[in-house]
């Protein structure tokens, strides 16, 4: 009380303390209004935030208030200030960074962002000799440093506008997005790795101190690696660290950034480093996430542009024609050089000329680096010169924002999602897998499946996994869902309870057992709602497959017990408004027969049998097979059911039919689809000829016949896999489905999954996405 009397009824109203809260304040309250009225003409947040700061800039001119709000004092404290910040959301960045997609296109993504890079360095530095003299401050002002901060200041992109602008878009997991969210950080880190270099050139020892950094940045990702590994170990209970753990990390952040600060070098590179070799599994990163993501992109970020736009004094640049001119000129240089850098590179990688153009203006985008390059500069020659330097970087991400954000709203195309299914991809290509579970005894058998389906150790596959949790109505206090997450107490049972940590410590190690890394997701929904949130994550982070278990589960007899009408409501409704292929995983032995959830360290060879049927349900579940078979403990077979014909009827007694051939059965009732054919002898050719999965076809005459070969096989494999329908009456399965019970299964998969079929293997049912305009329903 004797404080608060003191701060506001002394002179003691213009402390740093107060003065950048009140700051602060404004910012947020100004920016939520203007992201408000934005967003309605599709503008993202980070322009809206910048907008509200320069709405707020010529009020900060004004003496009275520059007096009362920003004094002379306190700039020492906006710096240590924005320090903490800036360490900590370039550890967030590099912790959330995907680095296996950068190294499998590294050399795509090195030469988009020396692209633009490059040609703005060119372009910033013929332009610099004309704008040296209007701009110069001191008579020995050195040109070449002048020429390098422009060269700086029109090929720097910022990374951390180009990741908030593909998130707040939602285009962040397409292609598109991925290249420019990872071509500007190369762009960021050069630029920052020159700036250092330059500043420190002339310094004594500068080499000495160099070689420090590096060592204190390795001895940091070594300790990190090993601590987290320690801290995950510690108290298997907990959904996540204490907060003295969570401390005891971000001080070795602190410590190592202070350092650096202090032996003259930026520490921007080194935080980044630092987080993208930080464990990535575990719940220690799995804290570092959730607790440091919620405060940085709710508040931390939204400050750090609006306070970019505040910095701004438009009014005196208008003033005077010659500074308008000149920060005219760099706007257009910067956008043109990036935006020709861009597009020649990607006409040299045939990257569509749309989607050049989109990339160019992206990462004309700017940010805080811009102030360290202007900050070093004016302490030199260019303080006269600092305003029409920060106008021209705010109002050039201004308008390349605003840009993006409209050719984001009509090029849509740009940001599909090409690979909704897994039959038209090649091998090589990336899968992407949503996984769904309700409670923790699904995990086993999602995390055994999503092993086979990654295949080899070489396959590139990202895997998410998504916690569907029931919004109970009975709610024991008034709290926000994200509120509630953000709070160390116990009262969460309504939403997850002690699921979460059953399923976070099995996620943990299967990480741990396979190094397949597994990005957790959490929905929480009433059932009849519940699928927007599968289907809406599937779409937003483009995935190929999505996997949901059964609605029953099996009992220590063996027999399956139904569980929640309302998830078997769920799966059903994520089958028919899904954005890609979808698999259901009936689990009958999958994770407990020995082995097969460790199929890394097991030497048990596990028989996997495809059936085959005819349909493109069918072709996609041999697409998924292929993806499977890649596991060296797996051994694949494809079972093709084809129709008894007379002729089939005496090779097959006579023993003269032949397995190396791919035959073509007639019937009076269907003729033998073509496509169909056409897949399999491709299909046989390829795969079967050269002994890498066995072969065998199964003559039936009817759905009956097609059971008793089924229950003849029941034994021999621990996984089956087909597909859900698609193919039509067929003369194959005839009669099957007077004993329907799951009809969203399809008619196969209704008879494998029933309780009253014995069989010994888990069921994997697989849908194929078929584009609704073609007309290409589901059946």
């Amino acid at each position: 009380m004797d404080a608060t009397h003191t701060m506001f009824c002394n002179n003691d109203l213009v402390n740093p303390l107060s003065s950048m809260g009140m700051q602060v304040s404004c910012i947020l309250v100004v920016s939520h209004f203007f992201n408000v009225v934005l967003r309605t003409v599709g503008q993202p947040g980070p322009i809206a935030q910048i907008l509200a700061g320069l709405v707020l800039g010529p009020m900060s001119h004004i003496k009275h208030i520059k007096e009362t709000f920003f004094p002379a004092s306190s700039i020492n404290y906006y710096e240590v200030v924005s320090f903490f910040c800036r360490i900590h959301f370039m550890f967030l960045f590099g912790l959330e960074m995907n680095f296996h997609y950068i190294i499998r296109n590294l050399r795509m993504v090195s030469l988009v962002a020396c692209g633009g890079a490059i040609m703005g360095g060119v372009f910033g530095l013929s332009i610099s000799f004309y704008l040296y003299k209007p701009m110069k401050t001191l008579d020995n002002a050195p040109l070449y440093y002048f020429c390098m901060i422009i060269m700086l200041v029109v090929s720097y992109t910022s990374s951390p506008m180009v990741i908030r602008l593909t998130a707040e878009l939602r285009f962040a997991a397409s292609n598109v997005g991925r290249i420019a969210v990872s071509s500007a950080l190369i762009t960021e880190m050069g630029c920052l790795l020159f700036f250092n270099v330059m500043v420190n050139w002339k310094r004594k020892n500068h080499i000495p101190a160099g070689l420090g950094c590096i060592t204190i940045t390795t001895l940091v990702v070594f300790i990190n690696r090993y601590l987290a590994v320690w801290l995950n170990a510690r108290n298997q209970n907990q959904k996540y660290l204490k907060a003295p753990e969570l401390l005891l990390i971000l001080f070795l952040l602190l410590s190592s950034s202070m350092i650096i600060e202090i032996w003259g070098y930026n520490s921007i590179i080194s935080c980044f480093i630092i987080g993208l070799f930080f464990p990535k599994e575990g719940k220690t990163a799995r804290t570092l996430l959730h607790k440091l993501g919620y405060s940085i992109y709710n508040f931390v970020l939204p400050v750090y542009f609006g306070y970019l736009g505040l910095q701004c004094d438009l009014i005196n640049i208008f003033k005077d024609w010659g500074r308008a001119g000149n920060t005219a000129i760099l706007i257009l240089l910067s956008i043109g050089s990036k935006l020709g850098g861009t597009l020649i590179v990607c006409r040299y990688l045939q990257i569509p000329t749309s989607e050049g153009i989109f990339l160019g203006f992206i990462l004309n985008t700017r940010g805080y680096a811009d102030l360290l390059f202007f900050g070093a500069a004016s302490k030199q020659i260019i303080v006269k010169a600092y305003n029409v330097l920060l106008v021209s970087v705010v109002l050039n991400t201004i308008i390349s924002g605003i840009i993006v954000a409209f050719l984001a709203r009509g090029e849509e195309k740009m940001f599909a999602n090409n690979h909704t299914a897994i039959e038209p991809q090649q091998m090589e290509d990336e899968l992407r897998i949503l996984a769904c579970v309700y409670d923790p005894r699904q995990v086993s058998a999602i995390l055994a499946t999503v092993l086979a389906i990654h295949g080899s150790k070489t396959s590139a596959s990202t895997t998410y996994l998504i916690h569907l949790i029931e919004l109970v109505k009975k709610i024991k206090s008034n709290l926000l869902y994200h509120e509630k997450e953000n709070e160390d107490l116990s009262d969460d049972e309504d939403y997850g309870g002690n699921d979460v940590v059953e399923i976070n410590n099995a996620l943990d190690a299967f990480t741990t057992d396979t190094k397949i890394l597994v990005h957790q997701r959490r929905a929480v929904s009433t059932f009849p709602s519940l699928y927007e949130d599968v289907c809406n994550e599937a779409e937003d982070l483009q995935v190929s497959v999505i996997l949901i278990p059964f609605h029953k589960h099996q009992r220590i007899d063996g027999k399956l017990e139904s569980g929640k009408e309302g998830i078997r409501i769920t799966n059903q409704k994520v089958l028919r408004h899904a954005p890609c292929s979808v698999g259901v995983i009936v689990e009958r032995g999958l994770a407990r027969v020995p082995g097969f959830s460790q199929l890394v360290s097991s030497d048990n060879i596990h028989n996997v049998a495809t059936l085959f049927f005819g349909g493109p349900d069918d072709r996609e579940a041999i697409a998924w097979s292929l993806r499977i078979s890649g596991s060296p403990r797996i051994n694949l077979t494809i079972i093709r059911f084809l129709l008894t014909s007379s002729s089939s009827n005496e090779q097959i007694e006579s023993g003269e039919s032949e397995d190396k051939e791919i035959l073509m059965s007639l019937s009076g009732e269907e003729t033998v689809n073509e496509i169909d054919n056409t897949f399999m002898v491709d299909f046989y050719n390829r795969y079967v000829t050269s002994g890498q999965i066995g072969y065998v076809e199964k003559f039936v005459r009817d759905g009956a016949q097609t059971v008793e070969s089924l229950k003849e096989i029941g034994d021999m494999y621990s996984l089956f896999i087909v597909g859900k329908g698609g193919r039509g009456q067929s003369s194959l399965t005839i009669g099957m489905s007077d004993w329907e019970e799951c009809p969203e299964l399809g008619t196969v998969g209704d008879v494998l999954a029933s309780s009253d079929f014995d069989i010994h293997g888990s069921v994997l049912i697989v849908q194929q996405h078929r584009d609704a305009k073609k007309g290409l329903l589901h059946d």
